[in-house]
């Protein structure tokens, strides 16, 4: 998933500094920028479909206050308040008006990168949610005559909703392969829902997941070619997934996340070795190809049914 910012400041060095830190932290794109608010229009944001707008306070023509009075019956992104400016009537109103946070100047980097991470985090989130939904959809057009109880639907829907929170501690929220995780673990629910417990084979898993995505009706030819790029996507969101757990130990070896899944997703020893590996101790690359998909997807699958039952 991509997240798309726009910027708007009368100062061309502030929405310099702001780019390269965005870009240099791999937080998203820049869609778009802007010296002054009389420059920022619903349609234009929504057209490059930003989702963090951050807005100088003070500008020569429009400021920032007036600007986000403006936008925000249409605009659906979140919004940065950026100024020098600390007058709580001004703060104040700006919250009002839906702004999400404030980075003081002069700029920051850390405070820049703390606030922003915040923000997208939350962004990458809502719109994981969104997928979820999706996903739900499809699965209640394809089973409602089998099983037509809200009840049912609901529970399918808080088992799912409760991967987003596990994907935010292991680091891969809005990363590729996350949607692919996704649809694996939304083909295994519907699998425990019909009371099958047998983990099916990999390629299966893949093709269900597949059609979850694509529909029942997509070609045998375009099935494979998906599966592939599909089955790449989730070897290296489960790579990264194995690199944060062990950046975590290495910075704190009883971190909580850290205790919990590094024996639950992996072989402890896979996680000793990427250690090793991130502290240049052992070649890259030796773990790369001890990951078990298939234990990796099971547990996590049991996890999600564990917080869906706590």
């Amino acid at each position: 998933m991509i997240v798309n910012f726009f910027i708007v400041d009368d100062t061309a060095t502030i929405r310099g500094m702001l780019s390269n830190i965005i870009e240099d932290e791999g937080m998203g794109t820049i869609v778009g920028e802007a010296e002054d608010g009389s420059e920022v229009f619903p349609h234009t944001l929504a057209s490059q479909k930003v989702d963090i707008l951050l807005i100088d306070l003070l500008m020569p023509g429009r400021d920032g206050i007036e600007t986000i009075r403006e936008i925000a019956p249409l605009f659906r992104g979140k919004i940065i308040m950026i100024s020098q400016v600390e007058t709580k009537d001004l703060i104040s109103e700006a919250y009002s008006l839906g702004v999400e946070h404030y980075i003081t100047k002069p700029i920051n980097r850390l405070e820049v990168v703390s606030v922003l991470m915040k923000v997208r985090d939350y962004v990458l989130l809502e719109k994981s949610l969104h997928d979820i939904q999706n996903s739900l959809n499809f699965l209640t057009s394809r089973t409602q005559k089998h099983s037509p109880e809200n009840v049912q639907r609901s529970k399918q829907n808080t088992i799912l909703s409760s991967v987003n929170s596990i994907f935010l501690e292991l680091g891969i929220i809005g990363k590729n392969g996350e949607k692919d995780l996704l649809d694996l673990l939304t083909v295994l629910h519907q699998l425990d829902k019909e009371r099958i417990r047998e983990v099916p084979p990999l390629k299966d898993l893949y093709e269900r997941a597949i059609e979850i995505r694509f529909g029942s009706t997509v070609s045998p030819q375009e099935k494979r070619k998906e599966v592939k790029a599909s089955e790449q996507r989730i070897r290296r969101a489960i790579q990264q997934v194995l690199e944060h757990i062990a950046s975590l130990g290495l910075i704190d070896y009883g971190n909580p996340t850290f205790e919990h899944y590094s024996s639950k997703l992996f072989d402890y020893s896979q996680v000793r070795m990427k250690m090793l590996e991130l502290e240049g101790k052992i070649h890259n690359g030796t773990t790369n190809t001890r990951i078990n998909i298939k234990k990796f997807i099971q547990a996590l699958f049991m996890e999600a049914k564990g917080h869906e039952e706590a």
